[in-house]
């Protein structure tokens, strides 16, 4: 008879809440823009249904708006959150502060590409692979810090979750196409079995609304 296999460990990855520049269509990249008000009640809707799930860890980005939406989780888990660099999003050079109006005007074809989810025409800023990999170490590690059974939350951001689940998932990070961006304080949730360590995708854009 085979022995019983573990219960996987699951994981949460949810977007902050949304901030001022989201609502200004203003490219935030890794600068440090606060949530909203909107930000703020997004954080603390999603807060309960985060902690109904029962995580035993909590990671964040140590960006400003990913900081503040894990302060509501932290306050219904009672978890306190780890900070780390690598769940932060895109770097995006010049562009940082841009609107889509200005960014557009000043080189259409880049925004063009960039609207559709291609991040590396931005000149000086990240690419893809980057950002899906230092993602991934982090989910990676969140995930050895649990047991199995166990839930860990990280809260990161759109662009930086939606490219590296494909990866999570051994796809190639251009499988991105596929997905879009989640909404803020939207999540995905994957799991692992310890068996073979690969991560299934279990859903993609949830809400509480």
């Amino acid at each position: 008879m085979s022995a019983e296999r573990p219960a996987p460990r699951r994981l949460v990855l949810l977007r902050h809440g949304r901030t001022a520049w989201n609502a200004a269509r203003r490219v935030q990249g890794q600068l440090d823009v606060e949530i909203d008000d909107t930000g703020h009640r997004q954080a603390a809707a999603v807060a309960p249904v985060v902690a109904a799930m029962g995580p035993a860890a909590l990671w964040s980005s140590d960006s400003a708006r990913a900081r503040q939406t894990a302060a509501y989780v932290a306050k219904e888990t009672g978890l306190d959150p780890t900070y780390d660099a690598r769940l932060r999003e895109y770097f995006l050079g010049e562009r940082q502060g841009l609107t889509h109006d200005e960014y557009a005007a000043l080189a259409p074809d880049e925004f063009a590409a960039f609207r559709a989810g291609d991040f590396d025409v931005v000149p000086g800023g990240e690419t893809a692979a980057q950002v899906a990999g230092r993602v991934v170490a982090a989910v990676r590690d969140l995930l050895a810090s649990i047991a199995p059974g166990e839930v860990a939350v990280a809260v990161s951001h759109g662009a930086a979750i939606r490219d590296a689940v494909p990866v999570l998932l051994g796809w190639p990070v251009t499988e991105r196409a596929a997905l879009h961006g989640l909404p803020n304080c939207g999540w995905a949730e994957l799991d692992r079995a310890d068996a073979d360590g690969s991560l299934r995708l279990v859903a993609y854009g949830r809400t509480v609304s």
